[in-house]
């Protein structure tokens, strides 16, 4: 078994696109990885192994990336919209007009005890990967790096109505990725 030094450094290509995601800037992204990577070999005592090393160091990561954005405020790029982005806000949404599901989503079993299973959040990581990167940068913002709706909008100049349609489009891609790539084969097996 590697010792933990290379351990952190075979995780190291996954902090870096990680990091690039969220902060659009190579150079930050590379001094908050290895901010991360020396934090976590400084203290090695400190992973006591309750999760997977890539969890732990992701973790890590995520307060560097909120301290570098709050750091580099306004700075950050914008860039990267979809196409998307001029269509009405309501189009595509999957609703009836009393606010329901149009369609009910598929019996997704035991969430919790899927959510624990590593196949599980492999298939979820691949799934965020093939969001578009606007739509995956603010659903990363939003769901892993917790930061509040307001301090996205006010990092990203987006309006709240323009937040939260960007937000269901990435959950909506998310749902019938899972749906089609977890819950499908669960329920072939």
């Amino acid at each position: 078994m590697p010792d933990f030094p290379t351990q952190v450094a075979q995780c190291h290509s996954y902090l870096l696109r990680f990091a690039r995601l969220q902060l659009r800037n190579d150079t930050w992204a590379e001094d908050v990885v290895s901010d991360t990577v020396l934090a976590a070999l400084a203290r090695p005592q400190a992973f006591e192994g309750r999760s997977q090393l890539r969890t732990w160091l992701t973790g890590i990561l995520k307060h560097k990336i909120v301290d570098a954005l709050r750091l580099h405020h306004r700075e950050v790029s914008a860039s990267g919209g979809s196409e998307d982005d001029d269509a009405e806000p309501m189009d595509h949404m999957p609703f009836a007009a009393d606010g329901h599901f149009a369609q009910m989503p598929s019996d997704w079993g035991n969430p919790e005890q899927d959510l624990r299973q590593r196949q599980f959040m492999a298939v979820l990581d691949a799934c965020t990967e093939k969001l578009p990167p606007a739509q995956g940068r603010l659903f990363l913002m939003r769901e892993w790096l917790e930061l509040s709706s307001e301090e996205i909008c006010k990092e990203l100049d987006l309006t709240p109505t323009n937040l939260y349609v960007q937000l269901h489009r990435a959950r909506l891609r998310l749902r019938e990725c899972l749906e089609l790539n977890w819950f499908a084969r669960s329920h072939a097996a």
